[in-house]
C-alpha cells in the first residue's frame, strides 16, 4: 500500500515552511516513514482501497474523494490507511484544514509508527499555526518536543508564532536559538535568516550582535556593495566614537566600496578633524579621480585647500616625532606617531610604532591591536595580522571583526 509515500509528502506545495524567513525548511526535510504495521485489510476493504488508490494515481480529486468518502474502515489498520489517503486528498487540494484533521485521526490509531509521530506532530503544528490556531500549533510544537523532535524548523515557527502574537522579544529569542543550531549543524546561515536577526537587533538597540551578525553575513558574501551597506547601515544606527567610524570608512575604501560623493566627504571629514591631514587630502584626491566628487564641491574644495600645507607640515614632524617616542617612558607617544603611518598608509612603519607602544604600555590596548592587526594585514603578514585583531577589546572589538572578515576574504584569495 501507499501510505509511506502519502505522508512522505509532507505539505501542501503552495505552503512555504517557514514564514518568518521565506525559507522552505519543511521542504527540505519530509518526514521518513518506517516500514509500519503489519497490513491488515479485508479483501473488500482492499479492493476498494485500490479504486480510491487508482484514481488518486489518474489526478482524479473528486472521483477519488467520493471513494475514499465510501471506504468503511473495520480496524486499526485501515483506519490508518483511510486517513493517510485524506491526508494526501487535501494535500493536493490545498485544503490545510482538511490535512489537519486527517492528521488528527491518523493520530487516534495504533497503527501509526512510533517513529513517525515525533515529525508528523511538528506537522500538525505547522498548520494549525497555518489556520492561526496558534493555541494548537504550540501544543503541538511542545508534544513533538516531548517525542524528541525539536529541529531548526520548529524553532524558526516558534518565532514566527511569536511575532503573529506581538511578542518580538520572544520571536527574537527563538530565531537566535535557530541560528544557534543552524551553526552548530555546520550548515551556513541562510541570508534571509541574518536579515531578519540584524531587523530584530536593531529593533532591540543590540549593536553588539548587529556587528556580528552583519559580519556573518559579510563572511558568506562580501561584494562591494554588501560591504557598503553593512558598514553604513551599522555607522547609522550603532553609537562609536570618531576614531572607530574612521577605521570603518578606512576598511570601507579597502573594499573599493567608496560609491557616493557622502562616502568620500565624510571620510575626508573625519580624517581632517582627527589630525590626519595628509589622509584627508589623499581621500579628497581619490573622490575626485573616481569621479564622486568635483573641483566645484564648495565643502572638499575648502577642506582640501585647509589641509594641504598642513598635510605637509604633518609628515616633515614625523621623523622628529618618531625620535621622540622612543625616548618616552610610556607607549602613548608611538601610539600617535603610528596612527600617523597608519594614516599615511605607510604600514610597515606603523607596526614598528605599535609594537614599541604595547612595549612600554600606558596604551589603549584595544586600538592599538586593531590598528597593528590591519597594519601586519594591510603589509601582507595576514596570519598576524588576524591573530592581532583577535586581541582588540572594549569598544574595538566590533571594528576588529570587521577587520577580521576583511583579512579572512585576503586569505581566501592568496589560498
Amino acid at each position: 500500500m501507499r501510505l509511506r509515500s502519502i505522508l512522505s509528502k509532507g505539505l501542501p506545495a503552495g505552503l512555504s515552511a517557514v514564514m518568518l524567513l521565506s525559507t522552505p525548511v519543511m521542504a527540505a526535510k519530509k518526514p521518513k516513514l518506517d516500514v509500519g504495521p503489519p497490513i491488515a485489510m479485508s479483501d473488500s476493504f482492499r479492493a476498494d482501497l485500490a479504486q480510491a488508490e487508482a484514481a488518486m494515481r489518474s489526478g482524479d480529486v473528486t472521483t477519488a474523494g467520493t471513494r475514499i468518502n465510501a471506504l468503511v474502515p473495520t480496524n486499526d489498520f485501515e483506519t490508518y490507511t483511510v486517513a493517510g489517503l485524506r491526508f494526501e486528498l487535501a494535500t493536493r487540494r490545498r485544503d490545510v484544514q482538511a490535512q489537519r484533521i486527517a492528521l488528527t485521526d491518523l493520530f487516534k490509531t495504533s497503527a501509526l509508527p512510533k517513529k513517525d509521530a515525533p515529525r508528523l506532530r511538528y506537522v500538525a503544528g505547522y498548520l494549525s499555526y497555518v489556520v492561526g490556531n496558534y493555541d494548537d500549533a504550540t501544543a503541538q510544537l511542545d508534544y513533538a518536543r516531548t517525542l524528541g523532535y525539536d529541529g531548526v524548523d520548529a524553532t524558526l515557527l516558534r518565532a514566527d508564532i511569536a511575532l503573529r502574537r506581538n511578542k518580538p522579544k520572544d520571536a527574537r529569542v527563538f530565531v537566535q536559538q535557530a541560528l544557534a543550531q543552524q551553526r552548530a549543524s555546520g550548515k551556513p546561515v541562510p541570508l534571509p535568516w541574518i536579515d531578519r536577526s540584524i531587523s530584530m537587533a536593531y529593533q532591540a538597540g543590540d549593536w553588539n550582535e548587529v556587528g556580528q551578525l552583519y559580519r556573518e553575513r559579510l563572511l558568506q558574501t562580501s561584494e562591494r556593495g554588501e560591504w557598503r551597506s553593512a558598514l553604513t547601515n551599522y555607522l547609522a544606527a550603532a553609537s562609536v566614537d570618531k576614531e572607530l567610524e574612521l577605521d570603518l570608512y578606512r576598511l570601507q575604501a579597502a573594499n573599493g566600496a567608496m560609491a557616493s560623493e557622502r562616502d568620500y566627504q565624510a571620510y575626508a571629514q573625519l580624517a581632517e578633524k582627527a589630525g590626519y591631514f595628509a589622509e584627508a587630502k589623499s581621500v579628497i584626491e581619490a573622490g575626485r579621480s573616481a569621479g564622486k566628487l568635483t573641483t566645484t564641491q564648495p565643502i572638499t574644495s575648502a577642506l582640501l585647500k585647509s589641509v594641504t600645507p598642513k598635510a605637509t607640515k604633518e609628515l616633515a614632524a614625523l621623523p622628529a616625532q618618531a625620535k621622540k617616542a622612543a625616548a618616552a617612558s610610556s607607549g602613548k607617544e608611538a601610539v600617535e606617531v603610528g596612527d600617523s603611518y597608519f594614516a599615511l598608509s605607510q604600514f610597515p612603519q606603523a607596526v614598528e610604532q605599535y609594537r614599541l607602544a604595547l612595549s612600554k604600555g600606558g596604551v589603549d590596548a584595544g586600538r592599538v591591536n586593531t590598528r597593528l592587526g590591519v597594519a601586519l594585514a594591510r603589509s601582507g603578514d595576514l596570519a598576524n595580522g588576524q591573530a592581532a585583531l583577535a586581541q582588540a577589546s572594549g569598544n574595538w572589538a566590533s571594528v576588529a571583526g570587521f577587520w577580521s572578515v576583511w583579512v579572512a576574504k585576503q586569505s581566501q584569495k592568496a589560498a
